[in-house]
């Protein structure tokens, strides 16, 4: 613990002359300090990988209840709120933990506002949420000035890259890591004649960048035609479009999700793109875009991070629960599936620390072996990455309704979808 204490002391010790947030938030860290020497002694009882503290664990969720990624959002919050009411019923974690939530409004200046809310005033230790890689990478600050763990729900590599902190732990699957699942299928199997559209952002520069990178790896002759990109929630894609129809493009890759995703596909599919191209995006398989574009994703290909079908005991029964909840008439998606994994691996840190304290937890979360929806998991020391498998996929036509269903056509396990640690750009 001493190699990770020692940063963390460093770091502590400049925050208060950079920082904005937390004056509340050091006083009450100061004030406790009688409290929390009382309880050591029975903290350190049940350290060592069993049971958990008497602290109250208060896990903040901001979720982007609206703005342009409000149609993604409520997945994710009922799977956070999941993971926290599993986690009150479970004789195995025996520290006390309750939920609070905020609407982030997919807007950097807005969740981070949220965040420090939760923090400062419902005392929040520990923060989920997020889907926009850039409001992400500006909560990850907050978590440093902070000092508290958070979970994002965002992509973007730079999250647990250039970007990272200590207090970042992320269950979301990046965008190297789905790189690593789609890039040499799609050059070899779709075409190596390429057009790269993307949202304009941290999110579609990196899903550029890493898929790009990949399928040179994988076929050195690949042919980048052309690449373009608009503004995130523009609605009207005519143009690019146009564009595409006019090159020598076989496969449009697009960086994009949500609303974008949705409505970029629907306008190509609608243009006849997909009369002699493919289309793949790595978010193409989500449930929400399969629900929204119906018959038009038939065919279209991308990246898996999650499906409710995986069979395992944890997603059985996660998947039961999530169906069981009176607010949910799906299976849960890929940010359901990240809301409960981001709290629920994190708990598991805190159950082998045998400690609410932040320093502590992070210690025994880096690089510790479980359990969890994906299979066994662990957040890698280096950048606090989960080690999450991955997939290509293609939607194809159900047996009923018109719903895509997702065929998986090849897997990347978990080890092996990492960038290596000496490339992340990461520095704890």
């Amino acid at each position: 613990m001493a190699r990770g204490t020692s940063n963390r002391k460093q770091r502590t010790s400049n925050k208060g002359e950079s920082s904005g947030f937390g004056s509340r938030r050091n006083f009450l860290r100061a004030t406790a300090g009688a409290s929390a020497l009382g309880l050591a002694g029975c903290l350190d009882n049940i350290g060592g990988g069993g049971g958990g503290s008497s602290e109250t664990v208060t896990y903040g969720v901001v979720s982007p209840m609206s703005g342009a990624y409000s149609s993604l959002a409520p997945g994710q919050r009922y799977g956070a709120r999941l993971a926290i009411e599993t986690l009150q019923e479970d004789d195995d974690f025996d520290f006390e933990i309750e939920g609070v939530y905020a609407d982030g409004q997919t807007e950097d200046t807005a969740s981070v506002q949220a965040a420090e809310r939760l923090v400062q005033q419902e005392d929040a230790n520990f923060i989920m949420g997020c889907i926009s890689s850039s409001v992400a990478l500006s909560m990850n600050e907050f978590a440093a000035q902070e000092e508290v763990i958070y979970n994002p729900g965002a992509a973007a590599v730079p999250i647990t890259g250039s970007g990272c902190n200590q207090y970042v732990f992320r269950t979301e699957t990046n965008t190297a890591q789905i790189a690593e699942a789609v890039s040499e299928y799609t050059v070899n199997n779709l075409g190596n004649d390429v057009w790269f559209h993307i949202a304009d952002y941290a999110y579609g520069t990196s899903v550029q960048n890493r898929v790009t990178r990949r399928m040179e790896q994988a076929n050195s002759d690949l042919n980048i035609v052309g690449q373009t990109a608009s503004q995130l929630g523009s609605s009207n894609f005519d143009t690019y479009i146009s564009e595409i129809d006019n090159s020598d493009a076989e496969v449009v890759i697009v960086g994009m999700t949500g609303g974008d995703l949705i409505n970029f596909t629907a306008q190509a599919v609608e243009a006849g793109i997909t009369e002699d191209r493919e289309i793949m995006a790595p978010t193409m398989t989500f449930q929400v875009v399969r629900g929204a574009l119906g018959p038009a994703a038939y065919g279209l290909y991308g990246g898996v991070r999650y499906i409710a079908d995986l069979d395992n005991p944890q997603n059985n029964e996660f998947v039961e629960a999530y169906m069981n909840m009176d607010e949910t008439e799906a299976p849960p998606d890929n940010f359901a599936r990240v809301g409960y994994q981001s709290i629920m691996m994190t708990a598991e840190g805190i159950k082998e620390a045998g400690s609410t304290n932040v320093d502590d937890v992070i210690d025994a979360l880096e690089g510790l072996e479980m359990d969890s929806i994906l299979g066994p998991n662990q957040f890698r020391a280096c950048d606090h990455q989960a080690l999450n498998p991955t997939w290509m996929g293609q939607c194809v036509e159900p047996e009923s309704g018109e719903m895509a269903d997702v065929e998986l056509l090849s897997k990347v396990e978990g080890s092996d979808a990492m960038i290596p640690c000496d490339e992340t750009e990461c520095s704890l």
